[in-house]
């Protein structure tokens, strides 16, 4: 099993840099009060009160100092106090980082430790040529490394605000972003793929190309989709509909609100609140809320009439729209969005039919990556952690529901890790992390198998006793939602789409005016052919631009293939042909070209 990232070296290490930027800080910026400094994926930050406004401009000599202490080979020791050891350490006025002055975050964090919890520092010390002891001490659970001199590769990336404790009635403090690794070549590696990444931006493509485009009128994280990302949509909507139906699938519809009874009953209201949109209430009292996500509306119809063994497996699948309350610092594009279009299946089976069905939702989960091109993934089971009271349902359940999910892993032959903590609140699930042409990970499909929802809607079935069962709820989105995997198929392709999937396939460029007659012509002759049982999609440059320009357009646009019509083309019945990826192909009869698509 694949060691986590929370165990590694690497972690440990960018958790001291985090330390050593702050104590970097506290010498530069006298009054500066530290709150606090994690590690996270591919770096670390650490959220500091400045006393004045800084600068990106001012990170080069924080990083500066930063490499200064390094080489000081500080040891890095920890140190497990009482509570009332530890308040006296935040505020004793002869360690740098500490005093009454700058304690004020400090003592909050300390007064959030449960009682009975361990309360650790970690103490950075070193002593000058004169003999005297120089301190920086943090209050910290760790874990770190042994001393300073092991932080040897670091970077300090940008600043952004961050408000305390992530409340918006919190005050606004100045979040640094930076990133540490074990080795030069890994750091600048990392930085490399940080320029590719801007490259393949979404955001920025996805503007670029016409797919999608935001605007503060509307709001933040509420994407519009263009004529171009529509047809995208579309292009994977018919995909994944003509998978669904070839494997049992029945579409339904549902409302975009619910009344919130339904949300009580489902457990969402108590386990989920934080990302639901505020409560509306109508003129009779009632309360609605958009929809979060699409379950408890599936298992309605699932509950509407009395269900026989023989109707099992039901397997109900809706593209449905969903609104989800992410904080305007959280949402990123369309990868992390407010509004978004989940792939959603709910299948309600048998005992029998757990595993069979969990794995026929597996298999068509990497059907759909294979015939997107994303074949570098990995598999991670999400149990429940035991130490939280996140969860619903009975202890029994959660071991059936884990143990259906490993069974059926192990007997796809899968490679998998445990990771506690990330079960859905009604259930564990298995989540696919893809890993896209830079190495980074984003979790896309998702299943899960859930004993607590049926339980709580009092589902049923009549076995062959005759007497009533219940059954099992599978979730399954093996997009994940359309908004995230089109963001992500764009940036894995940096918007030059395969041609199956390209909005505009063919762009048919007349050198002059007086080739646009034919050129419609050809385009309409074109739309009568069928690529992946759809109209190939043509357009006409219609513009009375060179012809270079249109070439140059058409590249910029990621067009597959242009087709270029002059006097000698429709002379000869011939088009001039260039390939996205190989160029002028020269002049070929149509057919010849079809032939090729």
């Amino acid at each position: 099993m694949a060691e986590r990232y929370e165990d590694s070296y690497l972690y440990r290490l960018r958790h001291s840099a985090a330390h050593l930027m702050a104590q970097a800080v506290t010498e530069l910026y006298p009054g500066a009060k530290l709150s606090i400094g994690p590690p996270i994926e591919n770096g670390f930050y650490y959220d500091i009160d400045f006393p004045a406004p800084i600068k990106e401009e001012d990170l080069t000599a924080i990083e500066k100092r930063m490499k200064e202490l390094s080489k000081l080979d500080q040891r890095i020791q920890r140190m497990e106090v009482s509570r009332e050891e530890a308040k006296a350490l935040i505020l004793d006025e002869s360690i740098p980082s500490m005093g009454k002055d700058v304690a004020e975050y400090k003592l909050q964090l300390l007064d959030a430790i449960p009682e009975g919890e361990t309360i650790s520092f970690y103490d950075q010390q070193r002593t000058d040529r004169e003999g005297t002891l120089h301190r920086f001490l943090d209050l910290c659970r760790g874990p770190h490394v042994d001393t300073t001199k092991e932080i040897k590769h670091v970077k300090l990336m940008s600043i952004a605000g961050a408000y305390w404790r992530g409340d918006v009635k919190n005050k606004q403090l100045t979040r640094i972003y930076g990133t540490a690794f074990e080795s030069a070549e890994d750091l600048e590696q990392h930085l490399h793929m940080l320029e590719e990444a801007k490259k393949r931006d979404h955001r920025v493509l996805g503007r670029d190309l016409g797919l999608f485009m935001f605007s503060p009128r509307v709001g933040t994280g509420l994407p519009l989709w263009l004529p171009k990302g529509a047809i995208l949509r579309d292009i994977l909507i018919d995909f994944m509909k003509k998978e669904q139906l070839a494997r049992g699938y029945e579409p339904v519809v549902t409302p975009h609100i619910g009344n919130i009874k339904l949300y009580e009953k489902s457990g969402h209201v108590i386990t989920y609140r934080d990302k639901m949109f505020p409560f509306m209430e109508d003129e009779e009292k009632e309360t609605y809320i958009l929809k979060p996500m699409n379950c408890p509306f599936h298992i309605e119809i699932y509950a509407s009439q009395m269900r026989s063994y023989r109707d099992l497996p039901v397997r109900y699948a809706e593209f449905g729209t969903v609104h989800r309350y992410e904080q305007s610092g959280e949402v990123t594009g369309i990868l992390r969005a407010r509004g978004f279009t989940q792939d959603d299946a709910h299948l309600f089976v048998t005992p029998d039919q757990l595993q069979d069905e969990f794995i026929g939702v597996v298999d068509l989960m990497k059907a759909v990556l294979v015939k997107l091109g994303l074949t570098d993934y990995r598999v991670r089971v999400g149990t429940k952690d035991p130490s939280s009271d996140k969860y619903v349902g009975h202890d029994d359940n959660w071991v059936a529901a884990t143990k259906a999910i490993t069974d059926a892993c192990d007997k796809l032959g899968l490679d998998y890790e445990i990771s506690p903590g990330d079960a859905a609140f009604y259930g564990p699930k298995l989540d696919l992390m893809i890993r896209d042409a830079l190495g980074r990970e984003w979790q896309m499909g998702t299943v899960q198998v859930d004993y607590n929802l049926p339980e709580r809607f009092e589902l049923e079935y009549i076995g062959e006793d005759s007497k009533p069962h219940r059954p099992i709820m599978i979730h399954r989105a093996p997009f994940g939602s359309l908004e995230r995997m089109i963001g992500l198929l764009t940036e894995q392709y940096t918007g030059a789409f395969p041609f199956w999937l390209s909005p505009v396939q063919i762009m048919v460029l007349p050198i002059a005016d007086r080739h646009i007659e034919e050129a419609d012509k050809l385009a309409a002759r074109l739309r009568e052919v069928l690529f992946d049982s759809r109209a190939l999609r043509v357009t006409v440059d219609h513009r009375s631009e060179t012809l270079g320009k249109k070439i140059r357009d058409a590249q910029l646009s990621k067009v597959p293939y242009m087709l270029i019509l002059g006097d000698r083309d429709i002379e000869n019945g011939t088009v001039g042909v260039r390939s996205r990826e190989e160029g002028d192909l020269g002049a070929m009869p149509l057919e010849m070209f079809l032939q090729r698509v």
